[in-house]
This record gives structure tokens, sequence and C-alpha cells, in this order.
């Protein structure tokens, strides 16, 4: 027999008989104990005693959930959280509960309880419901709470961080995932001023406006918030264009040179604009719309409108510095002719924009072997021409240019020298050879000498050799020559230098592998002489049945072993070469210059001479016709002085003129005439010099004088006349133009 008791003070309840095996199914839950017994009928049943209690637990078929409120897996500091045990389909049922945390049985037997972070561990919670002492669902799933004794922070995030214009820009704000907070937003206009509330309680707020924006939330009851979020800048675009220009406008520049980079904003009106610049080096306080750079990169730049509106970033300016370029001369012709102008040209290696060019010509150093550089009349700005002309150079010299841009200026270095090379014998420095002839053997050595009154001087040759020779050294004038040796030896055009500055003819040598040379001169021929060119061998034999060439063409083919030309013409300068027995040598050029008047100047000092006595004593009668006409006249000497910058220029009397205008001068009483004339009468005491006037002509900021040699008579009239009589002339002028 089967009996069962909801508890242990129940009384029990008989439930029914076992079957012939002894067993029965139940269920229900509670305690539950037996007994057997045999006998009915005629005989007394005989039981035996009760079985053992078992406790039969019934496990039901609803489910315990655990739940939070506010549903949220952290909670932070300050914030409590209600636990509860929900019974799913419990109806109406008084259920009792039983809890457990972290695996150990709980005191708490209520359905619901708070919880707050009062520490940092967390907490495992389980539950389940009882029907009765013997009924019960399981247990629920485990739900883990964790605790932070510290405020949350929200995170605040943005899609981007520039407002398009005519856009907006999307901030998050989140702080777990919990679904129960809150978000408060706040907007400030700089990191100095403070928030401004954005009504949205949402965790998603689009703003169209720049500045510093923070969130923070709030849950519970009493509400508890959270610290606030980091501060993210937002900035708007306007619609405004920045543009980086250059000035000077060259986006080439050199090391050393420093050009000004500027921002211009388009359409910016007055507004008042600050800057921004990439590289950052760039970005000093106040930032500035310009900036002085040497430096090679790429350039950008916008406008801040204010801190949080700018314009879009301009396009990148890319600027180049290289290493300082040189310049390049040329020279339109080597050597020279009478009358000939020269046109120096300059050329910046690399060009770009905004170049002057300077001009020099080149001084002997004597304290080494260098030159000073000298500049050219007209160049001490600079020329924007890239092209300079010099008016009949007579003389051997040599000229650099380089070219300079900006202020303070920046200048190129300088060029390799160009020469300009006159083979006229009859410059103030001579350069003779020996032997005398263009042509040379290699591995002959020759020598040279310079000639002048000068008591230093030096060869130099172009192109410069490696081996310097001692030729390069600074020597006496005294009878010295130096030797150009054998492994000095190369073409090259060679002309003399003096410690003064002055410079030699200059002669072209070149030096021959093969085994015949022309023998030519290395000086010009002048028209009228007579010249003889030969022909030689290495061996030094002389050559006969030799044939002759001018420019290529046969103009002798007999026995004879030389060319004589008994008087030189214009028409035999040219290129001559000799050809003997199938050899052939190279060809040189022979130059002619017309021959000069040597008595011409002379006869020039005569004429004027006369001229000027037969005009005086014209003037002396006119003078003393005039004296008797008039008892007395004011006299005022005229004089004019005309300057135009830093030149003089000296206006000589052309005493050649005609006797009309002196005649009106003297009516109008000259005493400076007078005293002309009476000063020749008392020549003997005449202490004054004679001082030629002269003035240099230069291409700008010179000075031009017209020398005039008046010394060449004796006569006590023209003495007086060259002593002071300047008031004559101006006289004379005067009464040329009585205004």
């Amino acid at each position: 027999m089967l009996y069962r008791q909801t508890s242990e003070s129940s009384e029990a309840q008989h439930m029914r008989y076992f079957n012939q095996d002894g067993d029965i199914n139940v269920n229900q839950g509670g305690i539950y104990y037996c007994r057997g017994g045999r006998g009915g009928g005629s005989y007394p049943v005989s039981y035996t005693e009760v079985s053992d209690k078992v406790t039969i637990q019934e496990t039901v078929s609803n489910k315990a959930v655990v739940t939070l409120q506010p549903n949220s897996p952290l909670i932070y500091s300050g914030e409590t959280i209600t636990v509860r045990c929900e019974i799913e389909g419990g109806g109406n049922t008084r259920w009792e509960y039983e809890w457990r945390e972290n695996n150990k049985v709980s005191s708490q037997k209520d359905k619901e309880f708070r919880i707050s972070a009062s520490s940092s561990s967390n907490v495992i919670f389980m539950c389940k419901g009882r029907r009765d002492l013997y009924s019960s669902t399981e247990w629920s799933k485990t739900v883990t709470l964790r605790r932070s004794l510290n405020k949350a922070k929200p995170t605040l995030t943005a899609d981007r961080y520039i407002i398009p214009v005519g856009g907006d820009v999307t901030l998050t704000c989140s702080v777990d995932s919990s679904a129960d907070w809150k978000y408060y937003w706040f907007r400030r206009d700089s990191g100095s001023s403070a928030l401004q509330s954005i009504t949205n309680v949402k965790p998603v707020n689009k703003v169209s406006e720049g500045g510093i924006y923070q969130c923070r939330a709030g849950r519970g009851d009493p509400e508890i918030y959270t610290e606030d979020s980091r501060a993210v800048t937002v900035w708007k675009a306007v619609s405004n264009k920045a543009v980086v220009t250059l000035q000077p406008n060259w986006p080439e520049i050199y090391r050393g040179e420093t050009v000004t980079i500027r921002c211009e904003i388009q359409g910016g009106g007055d507004t008042k604009w600050t800057y921004d610049w990439r590289p950052a080096n760039l970005n000093t306080s106040p930032t500035l719309s310009e900036h002085k750079i040497s430096s090679s990169g790429g350039y950008s730049c916008r406008g801040l409108k204010d801190p949080y509106s700018f314009t879009e970033w301009s396009n990148v300016f890319r600027l180049t510095v290289s290493y300082p370029p040189a310049s390049v001369l040329t020279v339109s012709r080597l050597w020279l002719s009478p009358g000939d102008s020269v046109t120096l040209s300059c050329e910046v290696e690399h060009p770009s924009a905004g170049w002057r060019f300077y001009w020099y010509k080149t001084i002997p150093k004597l304290s080494d072997y260098s030159s000073i550089y000298e500049l050219l009349p007209g160049s001490i700005n600079g020329t924007e021409q890239d092209s300079y002309i010099i008016h009949g150079p007579t003389h051997t010299a040599g000229y650099k240019c380089r070219a300079g841009r900006g202020d303070p200026v920046y200048y190129t270095q300088y060029s390799k020298p160009g020469f300009v090379w006159s083979g006229d014998v009859h410059s103030a420095v001579t350069l003779k050879v020996s032997p005398d002839r263009v042509q040379h053997f290699i591995y002959d050595s020759f020598s040279l000498s310079c000639e002048g009154n000068f008591t230093k001087w030096r060869v130099r040759r172009f192109p410069e050799d490696r081996y310097r020779s001692d030729c390069y050294n600074w020597r006496s004038i005294t009878g010295s020559t130096c030797n150009i040796k054998r492994y000095q030896q190369s073409d090259a055009v060679y002309w003399c230098e003096s410690g003064s500055g002055e410079f030699s003819n200059a002669v072209n040598i070149t030096i021959q592998k093969a085994d015949i040379i022309l023998v030519s001169p290395v000086h010009p021929v002048t028209e009228g002489q007579s010249v003889t060119l030969g022909c030689k061998l290495r061996t030094g034999e002389l050559l006969s049945n030799v044939f002759f060439y001018q420019n290529d063409k046969l103009i002798q083919n007999d026995t004879r072993r030389e060319l004589k030309i008994s008087a030189v013409s214009k028409s035999d300068e040219g290129f001559y070469k000799c050809k003997y027995s199938g050899e052939e040598s190279a060809q040189s050029w022979m130059s002619v210059k017309v021959s000069r008047p040597e008595n011409s100047s002379s006869l020039i000092r005569f004429i004027v001479g006369l001229v000027c006595g037969v005009v005086l004593i014209i003037l002396l009668i006119l003078l003393y016709r005039y004296r008797r006409s008039k008892d007395s006249h004011s006299v005022r000497p005229i004089q004019s002085e005309s300057t135009n910058q830093d030149s003089a220029t000296h206006h000589m009397v052309n005493l050649n003129e005609t006797q009309d205008p002196i005649y009106n001068s003297l009516l109008h009483g000259d005493v400076c005439v007078y005293e002309s004339i009476r000063g020749s009468e008392d020549h003997e005491n005449d202490s004054h010099s004679v001082r030629p006037i002269q003035s240099e002509s230069t291409n700008q900021d010179s000075a031009t004088h017209h020398m005039v040699n008046l010394n060449e008579t004796q006569d006590h009239i023209y003495n007086s006349l060259l002593h002071g009589d300047t008031c004559l002339y101006e006289s004379i002028k005067g009464s040329e133009d009585p205004n």
C-alpha cells in the first residue's frame, strides 16, 4: 500500500495498491512511503512495518526567466537595477522563489529585488518558481550583471567632419546596448565659449552648423547621468574658393632665393579671414595670408571665416627649388675686324622668368691667377635685354655675364668667360711667337713673349689646359719669354695680359700630328706689304714643287717652294694650305688688315690750327672797329653747362662757322672777347697749362667728352685761345642762340 504526505506534518493520504510486482507510477511531488500486508477473507490481514519515506520533487512545465530593469547588463556608479524572476504561464498560482547568485543559494525569496553598483564584481543570477514544497520550475538560464564603480561615458562619432556646402553631418551618441538611455546634445562656437543645449533626446543628431559638439546620456528614476562625451569638432565649408598665388610668379626658384606665397579668397568681400596652410609649419599664430618661402614642396591653403567655417583647400601649388643656375655667355664674333660691333648674349640654364642681365669685363688680378670683373656701362642695375652690344672694340678682351632677379637681388653664377680677339699688333701690348707661324708640329716646343710699356705680364690661352704652363705666372717685361712645353700643347688662342689690365693682340696656334705643316704668319698682314708662305716637313727639310691653295682653290703649282705675294690686298685674305708628294697640310687663316695713314692726325691738327688762326685775326679786326664805334657797353659772359645724370657733355665751338654770328656777338659788347685779346697781349705772363677737354662714351650713365688738340701752333694768339677762352667760345655760342 502507498501513502503520500504534502508535508512532514500533514496526514498521509492512501494512494493505491501496488501491483503484483510492487511497482506504482506517481505524477505528483510529495513524501511517499509504503507497507505490505497479507491475509484476508477468513484470515485477518497482517501488515508490515512502514517503509522509509521518500521525497519526490515534481518539475512543472512553467519556465522561469531572470529579467533586469532597466534592461542593461551593465550598471554604473550611482545606479540601481531591479532583478526579477518571471514565471511564464504561471497564472494565479502563488509562487515561491529561489535564487542563486554566482552558483550559490541566495537568501533572496522574493520575486524581485534591487541591486546597486556597490562593487566592481560581476554577478550571475539564476531563479526558479516553487508552487509548493515538492513542485517547482527548472532553474532559469543565467543572467550576468556587470557593475562599474565609474560613471558611464558615451561615445560620440561623426560620419564626416566637414559639412559640405548645402549639406549636413550625422552625429551618433552611444553608451552601451541598452535602449533605456536618453541623450542630451551640446554645441559651442569656440573652445572657450559656453555649451549651448540642443533639444534632442535621440542618439542620432544631424547638424548643419560648424562648432564643437558633445553629448551625454541619462536613465533611471531618479535619472543618473553619464559623463560628457569627448568633443567632436565639425567644420562647415563655405562656397568661397581659395587660390594659392606666387609673387613673383616663378614655379621654379633656386637655392638661396625667396618668393612670397599668398592665399587669395575669391569673392571674400569684407570678411576678415584667417588662413590655414599646408604644410603645417606655415601655420603661425595668427595665421597670415602670405609667407616668404625658399623650400621645395606642395603648398595649399584655405580661408577661415570663423573658427569652424572655412573654404575648401585650394589646389596644391608645387614649387621646385633647384641648384643655383649658371649663366651661359655667347659672343657674336670671336675675331675682330676694324669697325666691328660685338654682341654679347646671356642665357640662364633652365630658363625662367624675371631675370635681368649684368655684363662684365675681365680685369687681370696681380695677386693671383684670377681676374676681377668690372661692370660694363649701363648694366649697374641690369638690363632687361639678354644681349649687350659693344660698339667698335679694337683690342682683345674677356667678358662675363650673370643674371639676377628679386629684391634683394638673387644672382646666378657667373658665366664662363667669353673672349673677343684682335690680331692687331698695334695694340698697347703685343704678343710675339717664336717660331713665327700658326702651325706647329706636335711635341715641338714654341715660345711666347709680350712687349709693351708695362712691368708685369702673363700669357693666357683659350681653352685653358689642365696643365697650367709657367706662362700663366706673372712675369717681368724685361726681355723674358716663356715656353709652351710638349705636354702642354693643344690648339688654342693665346694673348697677353698686362698687370695694368691691358690685352694684347691674339694669335691662333694649331698643333699638327701630320708630317707636313703650312708656314704662315700668326699676325694679320697689312695691305701693300709683302708676305711669304711656305711648306715644312717634320724633318725640317725645305720643300720645292709645292702646291698652294687659297680657299681650296689651287693658286700655284710650279717648282717654287714658297708662295710670295709682293703687295697684299684684301682679296688675298682667306684659308691657305699646301700639298707636297701627296701629303697635304691643314689649312690656316691669313688675315689682311687695311693700312692706316700715319700722318693723318698731324694733318688734321695743322688744318684746325690754321683755321683757328684766320678766324681769330678776323675777330681782332671786328673788335677794333667795334671799340671805335661804342664807348662802353655792359658785358656778361655766357656760359653753358649741360649735365645729364652722372655725365657731363662739353660742347666745343667750331671756329669754322660763318662770320655773321661772330660779328653779332661783338656788336653786343662781350667783355669775354676783349679779355681774350688782352690776355693774348700779355701772353708772356700766362701761367695756364693746356688741358684737353675729355670725356668717355659708354652705353649708359656715361660722359661724352670731345677732345681737341690745339697746341700745335706757336702763335701767341693761339696760346691765348687755349689758355682760358671758354668765355669766347660761349660768347659766340650765345650769339648764335640769343634766346
